[in-house]
Formats: C-alpha cells, structure tokens, sequence
C-alpha cells in the first residue's frame, strides 16, 4: 500500500546523480534536472513520457553512466518538476530547449532519446533553434504523432467513434490511481506492457506512474487528445532510430511505421515481438544499446573532428 515514487532496489531503482540541478523554462516552469556519469564524457538526454520521471530510465542510466554524460529531466508536473498551469506541446519543447542550455555547452552535440510523449517532446523542439544545435541524432520509443487516442488499442473494441469515445474517457478519467494493489498491476501491465513483463518490471512501472499526481495525469491527457505533431516530424532531419514493442496498446506499432515513413533520416527501425508501451523498461539493454549505437556513430565522430580542428 506503500506511495513510493519508485522501487527501492534492484535493476530499476535509480542510482544516486552526479549532481542535480535545476532548469528554467520560458515561462518560468522549474524543471528538475539529474546529471550522471563524468563531465566531458559523449552526452545523452533523455525525455520520460506522460505519468512517468527520470526514475523510468533507471536502467539506462546505470548502462550509459559508466562512459557516458546522461541527462535526465522530469517534465513539468511530473516527478520533481512542480506542476504549472501551461500544459501544451510548446511548453514540451520550451522545457527541452531549457535543459539543453542548463546542461550543454554551446555547440555540444548529444543524443537525445525520448518515450511516448517524451519523444513527442523531440518532435515538437525539431525546429527550435537550440535543440537543432544540441541535437546530433534522435532515438524515438514507444511514440506518434497524432491520432493518439483513434489508434490507441487499450480499449479492446473494434475502430470508430465508440472506441475513441471511450478510450477517450479512459485515458482521460479523473479518477486518483490509488497505490498500488495486485488489482492495478494487472490493470497497468495490460494497458502498457507485454503479456510477457516481468514482475519486477510491472513493479517498477506501477510505482512510477502512481506516483504522478493525479491533476497533471489529467491535464496532460488532453495534450495528447489532440496532438498533431506530423508537420514537426517532417523538420526532424538529423538521424533518428525508432524503437515500438509490437504489442504496445498505447501507441501501436502503426504510430512507428508512420514515422519511419516521414522521418527525412530515418537511421532504423526496430519493433520488439509481444514488448509493450514500456519498451525502456521491457527491454533495458535494447534501448541501451540503440542508444550507445547512435553516440558511437553521431557524436562520436564529431568529437573527433572536433579535437583535430582545435
């Protein structure tokens, strides 16, 4: 019956940052910001989705943080961000564009990975100024564009107006999570994970998104009703990798192969048989890898190139 933000223990409870700081946003919204691993170290951002914290990329954080500078942030409301009034897709790529210049050094080059509406995140900030200086390639999990609520399969009807009507209802209810029971595990691991998830990764999603205050849940939910982020793809034009699990209800893999479609430089596409919503926490050192690959190629090269026009 615990309210713990996140399990204690184990491969999913958060290590300790290096420091922790905080970022302002354009209209003042407080951003709560961890840094992990050494300074001058290839540098990694990622953006955690709707519900969630920095405490869902517990798995990568461990991974990369051993040669790699990894920068995770709580969107407004969620985490260790106070909530604010402003809820919007332009409030997404404001608090990105925020961290990037809390955390970046001017013209520093990172890999930014993003899940489900964290990697919206991504594609809202596509044609923001900063994010195209700070941005050397893209890793997009679990994620779409628009349509989140038509497409979504949580609901286990056949497609129409009464599916997104009541999906709708669903995904956007106000009704408090409550703790953590057996009863909403089993809800929790059907809407957002694979038949396959482990215990321990129902656990930790669970703990995570029934922490988030119910207020922001909501407010956040009707963002995502009518998001339409396809024109925003269309300005992402450094590399981008997809990831999607071919069992993910919320945004199913029809959303990825969108997206692979409009990416201008689309590097990869991966879809995971019976993976879930959750795919960073079903399949760690997947998205890891993915991630380290995109570094090795991106920024890696770069930096070289750097030292040798110093």
């Amino acid at each position: 019956m615990s309210r713990l933000m996140h399990v204690a223990s184990g491969p999913y409870a958060p290590p300790v940052p290096a420091r922790e700081l905080t970022a302002v946003s354009a209209d003042g919204a407080r951003l709560h910001v961890e840094v992990h691993g050494a300074d001058g170290a290839p540098a990694v951002v990622l953006s955690h989705g709707w519900s969630c914290s920095t405490a869902f990329w517990a798995a990568q954080i461990r991974d990369l943080a051993a040669d790699h500078r990894v920068i995770a942030y709580d969107q407004r409301g969620h985490g260790r961000s106070p909530a604010n009034p402003v809820c919007s897709a332009d409030a997404l790529a404001d608090d990105l564009e925020a961290v990037l210049a809390a955390t970046l050094a001017p013209g520093e080059k990172a890999v930014l990975a993003g899940h489900s509406m964290g990697g919206m995140t991504l594609m809202a900030a596509a044609g923001r100024d900063r994010f195209r200086e700070h941005a050397g390639a893209v890793l997009l999990c679990s994620t779409g564009s628009s349509r989140l609520v038509a497409e979504s399969l949580v609901v286990p009807m056949r497609a129409g107006r009464s599916r997104t009507w009541l999906t709708r209802k669903v995904l956007g209810s106000r009704a408090p999570l409550g703790p953590v029971t057996p009863v909403a595990r089993r809800i929790l691991k059907y809407a957002t994970m694979g038949p396959g998830s482990a215990p321990g990764m129902v656990e930790a999603c669970a703990r995570i998104v029934h922490a988030c205050p119910r207020k922001v849940r909501y407010a956040w939910s009707h963002v995502l009703d009518t998001l339409d982020l396809d024109h925003h793809v269309r300005e992402l034009s450094v590399p981008a990798a997809v990831v999607v699990g071919t069992a993910d209800r919320m945004t199913p893999v029809v959303h990825a192969r969108s997206l692979v479609a409009a990416l201008p430089n689309c590097v990869g596409s991966t879809e995971l048989p019976g993976l879930g919503h959750m795919t960073p926490v079903e399949a760690p050192a997947l998205v890891a890898t993915r991630i380290r690959e995109l570094v090795s190629t991106y920024i890696g090269s770069q930096r070289i190139q750097q030292k040798e026009g110093a």
